[in-house]
């Protein structure tokens, strides 16, 4: 387990637009097969995927070399469409972090410093799902479990401690600040296509500004009834868009769909031949609206483009708690190389308690058998009662001992 054999391959909206981020995501039903496949083909120790909704992150343990026929092996298993001039752009604008680095980084990422939106707390969720994701389907070890507890509690502390989240502003409350800046009415009709995570963060959002009406489709359809009871809202699968009737103010949209899901002729339907303007909060990476429904219909639409557009702002604003924050990561990524040294000593002297064992064993069974079988019962126990504190006594001042000496030689 060493901090060397760990990289991070990024990419993320500094480099690449939503939809090339877009491409390589992978929807949930199909992450342990193709992770898998991945792990085994790269010769991985171990493996942490993370993608949100601007970019997609591999965290690997690996002594292999990591070099471009590496990447381009890792592009290519988690879309195997990738053509030669994608394939091309993705190695040379993705970013490649080993060691501290890549501690630093992912500790960044955590504590939201290199968002679209600087402060958003989601990150930190989005991470741990991340990482219990791949730690259930088996691509993780004992070095992602440590980075995944040191990473968490870092960024918690950057949120208590920093004003880096204060009055906070994350993709789903920029949205629903846009609309709410367009003055639309509490009772308006919000329509959900997709029940994931992010439509599930913006409805809370809606339903805490006092929206009271939603409905949700969902391709699952207890999916889309987990979130339409959490709303007091109705659920149908998405199959039943054709044969909805109720119409909509507010539509919001965020499915994982490689393809543009909300058609002109989807549009149409959900409609319900209404004519006043209607608003659309487009959430997703690839975006879920069809170009033809913006040209042919009379639309308000807020995608994360414009989104991003008002993180700028935010990021201007919070440049002064940004370099706070990195002070903290930076003491944090020394804190992680610490981390792992204790680690090493505890597996190094992890047989230890078993030879003292049966060296313990051996003294009363062996050693001393004679001159014990002249004690009576009495007295033997005493001497086995004394036998098993120095064990347990030697065994704690050994380890902590050679932890003191090897950390101060570190």
């Amino acid at each position: 387990m060493r901090e060397e054999h760990f990289y991070i391959v990024a990419v993320s909206h500094k480099n690449f637009s939503l939809s090339e981020i877009g491409k390589l995501h992978l929807e949930e039903e199909h992450q342990q097969e193709i992770l898998n496949k991945l792990k085994t083909d790269l010769g991985l120790k171990e493996l942490l995927y993370l993608s949100t909704c601007n970019r997609v992150a591999f965290l690997f343990v690996t002594p292999t070399k990591v070099d471009a026929s590496f990447l381009t092996t890792l592009f290519c298993t988690i879309n195997t469409s990738l053509k030669r001039n994608e394939q091309k752009k993705y190695l040379e604008k993705s970013k490649l972090y080993a060691g501290h680095k890549a501690t630093e980084y992912i500790l960044s990422v955590a504590s939201s410093l290199d968002s679209l939106v600087v402060g958003e707390r989601e990150i930190i969720t989005q991470f741990r799902f991340a990482y219990e994701k791949c730690q259930q389907i088996g691509l993780t070890g004992d070095f992602m479990r440590l980075l995944a507890r040191h990473t968490i509690e870092t960024a918690k502390q950057v949120f208590t401690e920093t004003d880096i989240a204060k009055n906070p502003v994350s993709v789903m409350s920029l949205a629903c600040r846009l609309l709410r800046e367009r003055n639309i009415k509490d009772n308006a009709r919000c329509v959900f296509i997709g029940a994931g995570q992010t439509n599930a963060t913006m409805a809370k959002y809606l339903k805490k500004h006092h929206f009271s009406t939603f409905v949700v489709f969902n391709r699952s359809l207890q999916k889309a009834k987990n979130l339409a009871d959490e709303l007091g809202g109705e659920a149908y699968m998405l199959a039943q868009t054709k044969n909805y009737t109720k119409g909509f103010d507010v539509l919001i949209t965020c499915t994982g769909s490689s393809e543009n899901l909300v058609t002109p002729t989807m549009y149409q339907q959900l409609l319900q031949g209404e004519k006043d303007k209607k608003i659309i909060i487009d959430l997703a990476v690839p975006v879920d609206i069809h170009p033809q429904v913006l040209k042919d219909f009379n639309i308000d639409y807020i995608s994360v483009n414009e989104i991003k557009k008002q993180a700028r702002e935010n990021i201007a604003l919070r440049k002064k708690e940004i370099k706070i924050c990195e002070q903290l990561i930076a003491q944090k990524v020394l804190e992680f190389k610490s981390i792992l040294h204790e680690r090493k000593v505890e597996l190094a002297f992890g047989e230890i308690p078993q030879k003292i064992k049966e060296i313990h064993n051996a003294a009363l069974t062996e050693v001393f058998a004679k001159d014990l079988n002249h004690l009576d019962d009495a007295s033997r126990h005493t001497v086995e009662k004394i036998m098993s504190y120095l064990e347990k006594k030697y065994n704690a001042v050994a380890i902590t001992t050679a932890k003191k000496v090897f950390l101060n030689q570190n």
